[in-house]
């Protein structure tokens, strides 16, 4: 690989997950027992991984401290082949995610923030940018004290070669509000899921809050994720439903990761909008047949998918 090709440039923040199966959610201040349980780092990494394994290559931007979770994340950061831009904050470990997955495949957080919380405006200084890259912004981000202000500061700053795309997250609801105008205003692509569109716009219809979104944010679209009916995709000039690949969910920890990850790629590949949001939903159909988070497929995998389905080729 040309080490100037474009990359994808992750901002956002990689912890550790505590991921535990449950046969159903404990009742307020009760206990259930697990089924089943792993550690893993999560986080950003599942977007990185799912763009790494389309053959994208990815630079992490955000921050990692120093203990064992942090070797963790490192670990498995390198053995995504994911570059580290910044060094490791000494006296402050990585933080970590509780994720209970019930039998459905849902799941449900609880996070203790670390090292990743703590980016900066010298931090965001030693991001070196190229034009073609993709800049991968996360709602986590932008809802930490820190990271937040830092980010809005710097993302006008982002020359206009270079593609940013923001995911804001679960913690839609918390981030500043001048901090999400900053990155509203510099989004080239919004991708979000059903529940943070409707945050964000008070529209529970999908068409119509990506509609709404894409006329306020994303110089280029708006991508709203709806799960098993596939997602929405929103532009100037279009807004129309792309459908999913059925598959058995095991665990959709992740699968909106895997879904940016992999749109990402395929925009950068050259792929249409269309076309790389199709691409995007049989990535995330694929990475909920497994037990994650870091589950997203190969390029290969998804190819192979694609090429046994009507839905690409409608």
């Amino acid at each position: 690989m040309n080490a100037r090709s474009p990359r994808l440039v992750h901002t956002g923040n990689v912890v550790i997950d505590v991921v535990m199966y449950l046969p159903h959610l404990p009742q307020v201040g009760g206990d259930v027992l697990a089924s089943g349980s792993r550690i893993t780092a999560g986080g950003g990494l599942n977007v990185m991984v799912s763009a790494a394994r389309q053959g994208l290559p990815v630079a992490y931007a955000g921050m990692h401290g120093t203990g064992p979770f942090a070797n963790l994340a490192r670990e498995q950061l390198a053995q995504a082949g994911v570059d580290l831009v910044q060094p490791a904050l000494p006296d402050v470990d990585t933080g970590f995610s509780v994720a209970l997955i019930d039998p459905t495949g849902e799941r449900t957080f609880a996070t203790s923030v670390g090292a990743e919380a703590r980016l900066g405006p010298e931090d965001l200084a030693r991001v070196d940018l190229r034009p073609g890259d993709v800049v991968c912004v996360s709602g986590y981000s932008l809802a930490y004290p820190s990271n937040g202000p830092a980010l809005a500061a710097w993302l006008p700053t982002v020359p206009p070669e270079v593609t940013v795309v923001v995911d804001p997250g679960p913690l839609v609801a918390e981030i500043p509000a001048s901090v999400l105008g900053a990155a509203r205003e510099r989004a080239d692509w919004w991708s979000c899921n059903e529940r943070e569109a409707r945050i964000l716009t008070d529209h529970a219809d999908p068409a119509a809050a990506a509609a709404s979104l894409a006329a306020r944010t994303g110089r280029a679209g708006v991508v709203v994720r709806t799960g098993p009916q596939g997602a929405v995709l929103a532009t100037a000039d279009q807004c129309l439903h792309v459908p999913a690949f059925p598959v058995t969910v095991v665990d959709t920890n992740g699968a909106g990761d895997a879904h940016v990850g992999a749109f990402v790629a395929a925009l950068v590949a050259g792929l249409d909008p269309v076309r790389a949001v199709r691409r995007a939903n049989a990535a995330a159909a694929l990475a909920v047949t497994r037990h994650g988070p870091a589950t997203a497929p190969s390029a290969a995998q998804v190819d192979e998918l694609l090429a046994g389905s009507l839905v690409d080729g409608a």
